[in-house]
């Protein structure tokens, strides 16, 4: 039996070549490096070449976890046991690299944010909880507020990129969204939907990831804060999630903050189901950090 080894490359299609099957054989649990990956591979400009590092676990021929690590440092990780995660914290800081934090499923995330800090000094804090869903039987809501669902058009790109704004204000998130930014964010690459009332105004929307193996991420979900307790995201959130089905989807997901009871319990009454927690980590430095 040969012994597990890390494998790293800056080429995305050799990585994807070797990891690809590992990946879609959770697509759920691994729906964050499918839908970015994907992302980096078809959209023009997401992802310059030579920028990012992969890494690929490899026991017995076999890949067992990966990572990568793009231009704003911070590793997303597959699950890694607590031995496997402070290994690669030692492989890491003694080739010289540095992070800012790490993102991963809670337990993951979590030994590693302490391997790193034992090996570099680095202190780390939790950014957020989160709960990742998985849906079950898709259960539309009761009672069900008056209105209908519409796909975005191009001609609601002010309002979409609007409401994209006040959500990352909401999340504390500090990025710049407008015409000219817009390719390069987050929310670009996904398909909207908004929740209408009778009279055509929308109230609330919500965004479907594309398809990578069979699974479909629901991302984001927006209702302005006056116009919450309605019903509205249910509305829309159960829309997205029928048509994720409706084009073939094996897996629809979604993530929530575990901090908010609402949502989560808005997302169980639509059939989602938790698979496992999950945790962004920053990293802080007493000293000024290697380049």
């Amino acid at each position: 039996m040969r012994p597990d080894a890390w494998h790293f490359t800056e080429d995305i299609d050799d990585f994807l070549t070797r990891a690809g099957d590992f990946l879609r054989s959770r697509p759920a649990l691994h729906n964050t490096p499918l839908t970015t990956l994907d992302k980096w591979r078809t959209h023009p400009g997401a992802y310059t070449p030579g920028t990012v590092l992969f890494g690929r676990l490899e026991s017995d021929g076999e890949t067992q976890a990966i990572f990568y690590r793009p231009p704003t440092r911070r590793l997303t990780l597959t699950p890694l046991s607590p031995e496997q995660g402070d290994a690669l914290a030692a492989h890491l800081t003694g080739l010289g690299h540095t992070l800012s934090g790490v993102t991963a499923d809670h337990d993951t995330a979590t030994a590693f944010a302490k391997a790193w800090q034992q090996h570099t000094g680095a202190t780390s804090t939790l950014r957020v909880r989160m709960h990742l869903y998985r849906l079950d039987t898709l259960t539309p809501p009761k009672p069900h507020p008056d209105g209908r669902s519409r796909l975005v058009g191009q001609q609601d790109h002010e309002h979409l990129m609007r409401w994209c704004r006040e959500l990352a204000a909401d999340l504390g998130e500090t990025v710049t969204i407008d015409a000219a930014s817009w390719a390069g964010t987050r929310f670009a690459e996904k398909r909207y939907t908004f929740w209408e009332t009778p009279d055509g105004t929308p109230v609330s929307m919500a965004g479907l990831n594309p398809m990578v193996a069979g699974m479909v991420r629901v991302d984001p979900v927006y209702t302005p804060a006056h116009l919450r307790g309605r019903g509205y995201a249910a509305a829309v959130t159960t829309q997205v999630s029928r048509a994720a089905l409706a084009a073939g989807a094996t897996e629809v997901v979604l993530y929530t903050d575990a901090g908010n009871p609402t949502s989560n319990a808005l997302y169980q009454r639509l059939g989602y189901r938790r698979v496992t927690d999950w945790a962004p980590y920053d990293f802080a430095y007493t000293e000024p950090e290697a380049s």
